[in-house]
């Protein structure tokens, strides 16, 4: 006999508020039915929930079966074999994200905080690396990882597909170009578009993988034998999922919004048109999502930080914020940029531009001399900046004292002066609370005016960048603390501690060098630039820094405040780039919810639909990042194609079992030294030392050896290049003490330059965007 099911008053629910204001006739919300399933802690089918909540007329019952249906959708709950609902996210079972391995295995990545959940290849059958998926734990296996079987598959990830087409035997398959799809997708012969074996194509996905055959698909563009020059960018994108065209829907609305800000949009706002904010930016930025301005208080400094107000255009349930959500955030690719939003919006109308009105958010703060936070307020504003500055000005203004760029920009000067002034408090506040500070390095790519590449080198960082940096990450922080201060759901920028297994890597590799980490079990922050203050002077530095990054976890987006363990924070949220990044929009319209003093019982978004939410946007944070090095790795090898033979030095910046990658010092190019290619020995791999050893000669390369090479071979259709060894001697401090060759000129292509040669005038370049936090 079934268990009676005890009545619960929906009139109860919490969130009943929210509901009525989202529909005419409410039925329990999702908190509600999760939180009935979990209290009668057995499944219940459609008709026993309904009799649980009292539902009796046909509006209600039909509401409740699409409520269900869209939570199963979700992976918030699934069905068992008696078709009664169960809870997902429990003991049992667990919704995230595929991960696919090269050996056909995979990883599920949890939507909440837990360990990854391992699938054989068996399991993997009916999925590829993106898919979310339910799955049920069955045990642990000899390693002592989590197992689990497949539930149910909540969404598919890919639905096009860039590879390299082949035959064999009257067959057509298309091998992806990304490494984690593990089956090639089936063309049948009337799907192939006039492809021919070899040639690079894109292909819809038809028919997704089953148990007991792979995936179907149609080729739907033809790229041809190799990447040509310009394309780099469209295979990187379609290689990775990334949307490139735009909804009809989406551009109509963003054409509908207009190109001005309308007299009635500014009413009730704070007016800021007299107040001297300021854009500071990249030279080549287009987008300008901040702006600055700062005075001296009796308390210390009154800092103001104004943030497009991107909430006031694109609004929920629209076609430019079902798109804007499907991106997750702005792509920067070298030459160009995938948007998040239509650049009518992007570059226009959202963006801060210098002498026009613009609707923005701000951040108010009160600083104290100490760098310390006092006080925040936020509202919505009216602004009208007053410059554009890029941070090579201001660094050339503030610190070369450029008397032309001084008289052009007088008016702002005692702004740049107070900005200055409150960058040494947050900079010191930085070091008090023990801030990790790694000094990344990312490339800039120069091209000719023929568009062809003539120079890559690292990006410089100046303290114009350092200081725009700090003032946004104390503006995200006073966003951290107000949203947790007023209880409302948010997505936070979380950065967890090191994990147990890194932390014992770092520590065994520290204890060669003579070094130790401190903290014990759980080191803190400071510790670890407490370990960074030490080994500033020391020759391996390079070294020691590149594995304390490793050891680090990758930050990502959730709705849990864990706090950022690099910055040293109790919590961290993303208010600064809504223009560019799906999570801050989120932000934006919590602020607001808040700003207008509505319930936060009638938040829109609910805590389980932002732990989705914050996933796919830490998913799309990822598939920008590998986007992005594939096609500036595909620009290197275009831009080193030309130099095979020639000898370079650089240093040794990764050792695999395979062999060294080397990055060299002319160029900020990077390539491998296959193990075949090294001297007549057997090289035995220390992954906890980072070097081969020699068996018979006892030759050692390590992780940041100095080294000399000569380039070999470019394939710049796989992004690869290889290197081989030259004996050329190196001296204690790297230097050549044999004179290498002299560099052949043939074949150089036009706008071809000696490596390490600068181009003169401005350079088209594609400076990395802020570093990401």
């Amino acid at each position: 006999m079934a268990k009676k099911t005890d009545s619960a008053d929906p009139g109860n629910d919490p969130y009943l508020d929210r509901e009525r204001e989202k529909y005419g006739s409410p039925v329990p919300s999702r908190e509600y039915i999760l939180e009935q399933l979990e209290a009668q802690a057995r499944p219940l089918g459609r008709k026993e929930l309904a009799e649980l909540f009292g539902l009796t007329d046909e509006d209600a019952l039909e509401g409740l079966r699409r409520r269900l249906k869209a939570m199963e959708r979700d992976g918030q709950l699934v069905r068992n074999r008696r078709n009664g609902y169960v809870v997902v996210d429990n003991e049992e079972l667990v919704r995230g994200r595929i991960r696919a391995a090269a050996d056909g295995s995979g990883v599920v990545h949890p939507d909440r905080p837990g360990p990854n959940v391992y699938l054989a290849p068996r399991e993997m059958k009916r999925l590829l690396n993106g898919d979310r998926v339910v799955v049920r734990l069955t045990g642990d296996d000899e390693a002592g990882r989590p197992t689990g079987e497949l539930v149910e598959i909540i969404e598919h990830a890919n639905r096009e597909i860039a590879g390299r087409y082949f035959e064999e035997s009257g067959i057509g398959f298309v091998v992806p170009n990304n490494k984690r799809l593990h089956q090639d997708l089936i063309i049948p012969a009337a799907d192939r578009n006039g492809a021919k074996n070899g040639e690079l194509v894109t292909a819809e996905v038809v028919s997704q993988p089953s148990q007991r055959r792979q995936p179907i698909g149609r080729i739907i563009e033809v790229f041809g034998t190799e990447i040509a020059r310009g394309d780099e960018v469209a295979v990187a994108a379609r290689t990775h999922g990334i949307p490139v065209e735009w909804p009809d829907a989406a551009l109509a609305e963003s054409v509908q919004i207009g190109d001005t800000v309308p007299e009635r949009s500014k009413q009730g706002r704070t007016d800021l048109r007299d107040v001297p904010l300021l854009t500071i930016d990249g030279a080549d930025a287009r987008d300008f999502d901040d702006a600055v301005f700062c005075e001296p208080t009796d308390k210390g400094w009154r800092l103001l930080v104004a943030i497009a107000d991107v909430a006031a255009y694109v609004q929920p349930g629209s076609a430019l914020d079902a798109e804007a959500a499907e991106r997750g955030n702005s792509v920067y690719f070298p030459r160009n940029v995938v948007p998040m939003l239509p650049e009518s919006l992007s570059n226009g109308l959202c963006s801060l531009n210098p002498r026009v009105d613009r609707l923005c958010m701000v951040c108010e703060m009160q600083i104290d001399p100490r760098g310390q936070l006092l006080d925040s307020h936020f509202y919505e504003g009216v602004m009208n900046s007053c410059a554009r500055l890029t941070y090579e000005a201001v660094d050339a203004i503030h610190n070369d004292r450029d008397p032309s760029l001084k008289r052009e920009y007088a008016e702002v000067i005692p702004h740049l002066e107070n900005l200055y002034g409150v960058f040494k408090a947050l900079r010191a506040d930085r070091r008090q609370r023990g801030a990790i500070d790694f000094d990344t390095t990312e490339s800039v790519i120069e091209f000719d005016p023929e568009g062809q590449v003539a120079d890559v080198h690292p990006a410089e960082r100046n303290d114009a960048h350092r200081l725009i940096e700090e003032c946004m990450v104390k503006a995200n922080v006073a966003t951290a603390r107000f949203l947790e201060r007023n209880k409302i759901p948010a997505l936070y920028r979380v950065h967890e501690p090191p994990a147990e297994t890194r932390l014992e890597n770092l520590r065994q590799f520290l204890a060669q060098t003579g070094l130790t980490l401190g903290g014990g079990d759980e080191p803190s922050p400071a510790d670890y630039a407490e370990l960074m203050a030490k080994v500033r002077q020391r020759s391996d530095r390079h070294l020691i820094e590149t594995i304390m990054l490793r050891s680090m976890m990758a930050a990502e987006y959730r709705p849990d405040n864990a706090g950022h363990f690099g910055l040293a924070l109790d919590a961290y949220a993303h208010f600064t780039s809504p223009i560019r990044r799906y999570p801050d929009l989120v932000v934006h319209r919590a602020l607001k919810h808040l700003i207008h003093k509505k319930p936060v019982e009638a938040f829109p978004y609910t805590e389980d639909q932002l732990v989705t939410v914050g996933e796919h946007c830490s998913m799309t944070d990822r598939r920008a990042e590998e986007a992005t090095r594939e096609a500036t790795m595909t620009l290197k090898c275009r831009f080193m194609a030309e130099r095979l033979g020639e000898a370079f030095t650089g240093v040794i910046s990764g050792v695999t079992s395979f062999g060294l990658f080397v990055e060299l010092d002319e160029v900020f190019v990077d390539g491998l030294i296959h193990i075949t290619n090294l001297e007549q020995d057997f090289f035995h791999y220390d992954a906890i030392g980072h070097r081969l050893v020699g068996e018979r000669t006892g030759k050692e390369y390590r992780l940041t050896d100095r080294i000399r090479v000569r380039l070999a071979q470019v394939n710049v259709d796989e992004g690869k290049i290889d290197f081989d060894p030259v004996a050329h001697p190196l001296g204690p401090d790297g230097e050549v003490l044999e004179k290498p060759p002299a560099r052949s000129t043939k074949g150089a292509g036009k706008g071809e330059k000696k490596a390490g040669s600068r181009r003169k005038g401005p350079p088209r370049s594609t400076k990395g965007r802020r570093q990401r936090r």
